[in-house]
């Protein structure tokens, strides 16, 4: 079938959107949003954290229906009742978090995303053909709750291309994938326009839209504040448009202060995998004293994750010795299934785990005082959120992970391990974080972060350790990149 042409010989395009609003109760996510997407294009859809991204998205997959304006596809007005109807019209959306259901095979999470007869031995051929012809191989026999996020999030964009897309929504794809996986997949993204899939790609990263993408939107606060083709934007006029005129954020917390005592010592650990009990950590050996902020680099898989849940207390290792000083305040990857239950209120979520403590109350809990703190919380991190009382599902993921870390430091720890901490968080919610691990290593905590983004990695950590194939190296002080990216490779299996 060919590209439909407008009265004037000119392609229509893939996807347009006449005048979008949506309104969430009083509150308005979006207003008069209007975009084009060519046919066989890469448009990013760029914008800080609850600035309407994925709500305009969720429009487009069918999610939800706007309060007003026109979608258009090939030129033909559609309104989409259902995720059903939109698949059917040939748009799939990948999720920034995991829509798979945990129990089920890789192979049957396809299946059902695509309708296609559960035949256990035809069926996984034809799921381990799929997932290597886009370049994303997945063993179909895995069970999803076993798989790591980022294998989570390859799922997820084998599941969209699972049957004929016309539209690829992508949100956030790239926030749980290591530096070669981006790579990989921008590479991917340029293939599926080339063949004539038109790509929204929604990302915080701008050097990943500049590289990506032939045209870009950006929205703020529910707006357009700017729309036009990518060669002719940089990164400093992305930014400008994300913040309002307030370009890149810029943190002054306070820097670490020097190392004191040591407070997290593991020497000859080794830590299983969750999965399938193989060791994921064998025989390392580490450090992290008060005032530092121990970084650790690595891509999915190497062995950090049992390192950071071994020291939070989560992962009890099977040989060495772990010596871990005061109270483990844990930030967990994936903040709406560890994190945070999305359904509860913010109260709720805070006073999870801290029932007894003050002040919220001891053995009878005090909801009211529970409330207060919560407020004060929001604003001290300055977490947008209607109230103490919304659900944590309203919050965005920028403000979403503000809580998480908000209410881990409420703890007064004197350890704070964090694992990938700012994982699909804008410009502006990313500073903020790092701002707030800095000014905790300032006032004497020690801080064990591990993150697959190397920029983080260098920004933040005070020293660098590698983790690569369950081992862990250090890096020389002042390594850079390539340095770390050669350790990387170079720990011995």
């Amino acid at each position: 079938m060919g590209v439909p042409l407008a009265p004037d010989g000119a392609l229509t395009a893939r996807l347009a959107l006449e005048g979008i609003t949506h309104r969430f109760g009083p509150a308005e996510a979006l207003r008069d949003v209007s975009l084009q997407v060519a046919p066989g294009s890469v448009h990013a859809l760029l914008g800080e954290n609850g600035a309407g991204k994925t709500t305009l998205l969720r429009i487009v997959a069918g999610l939800l229906e706007p309060s007003a304006g026109t979608l258009r596809l090939d030129g033909a007005a559609r309104r989409f009742r259902s995720p059903r109807d939109a698949r059917a019209a040939g748009i799939g959306m990948v999720h920034q978090h995991s829509t798979a259901i945990p129990a089920l095979t890789v192979a049957e999470n396809v299946a059902l995303a695509a309708g296609w007869a559960v035949r256990p031995a035809e069926l996984a051929r034809r799921v381990a053909a799929l997932a290597e012809r886009v370049g994303l191989p997945l063993d179909p026999a895995a069970r999803v709750e076993t798989l790591p996020v980022a294998l989570k999030q390859r799922l997820e964009i084998v599941k969209a291309l699972a049957v004929e897309t016309r539209v690829l929504l992508l949100d956030e794809p790239t926030a749980v994938l290591a530096p070669a996986e981006i790579a990989d997949l921008l590479t991917l993204v340029r293939r599926l326009a080339a063949s004539g899939t038109s790509v929204v790609l929604i990302t915080h990263k701008l050097d990943e839209a500049l590289a990506a993408a032939d045209h870009v939107t950006v929205l703020r606060r529910g707006r357009v504040t700017l729309d036009g083709p990518a060669r002719l934007q940089t990164a400093e006029s992305l930014a400008t448009a994300m913040l309002g005129g307030a370009g890149a954020p810029r943190d002054a917390a306070p820097q670490p202060a020097p190392p004191g005592a040591t407070l997290v010592e593991a020497s000859g650990l080794t830590v299983p995998r969750e999965r399938d009990g193989a060791p994921g950590l064998r025989d390392a050996s580490l450090v992290v004293r008060a005032g530092e902020i121990v970084a650790v680099a690595g891509v999915e898989g190497s062995g950090q994750r049992e390192l950071l849940r071994a020291v939070a207390g989560l992962a009890p290792p099977t040989a060495g010795t772990l010596r871990v000083e005061g109270t483990v305040a844990f930030v967990p990857e994936d903040r709406t299934t560890e994190g945070l239950i999305p359904s509860l209120s913010l109260t709720e979520n805070v006073v999870l785990g801290r029932d007894d403590q003050a002040p919220f109350g001891r053995r009878i809990l005090d909801w009211r005082a529970a409330a207060g703190a919560t407020a004060a919380l929001l604003a001290q991190h300055d977490v947008r959120a209607p109230g103490p009382g919304a659900p944590a599902a309203a919050l965005s993921g920028g403000n979403q992970q503000k809580l998480v870390l908000a209410r881990a430091l409420a703890r007064a720890p004197r350890v704070v391990v964090a694992e990938n901490p700012t994982r699909g968080l804008d410009l502006a919610a990313t500073a903020a974080v790092h701002a707030r691990l800095r000014a905790a290593a300032a006032a004497g905590c020690a801080v064990l972060l591990a993150s697959t983004d190397l920029d983080e990695v260098l920004a933040v950590g005070t020293r660098v350790v590698v983790a690569a194939r369950g081992r862990l190296l250090e890096a020389p002080p002042g390594a850079d990149r390539d340095t770390i990216g050669a350790l990387m490779l170079a720990a011995p299996a």
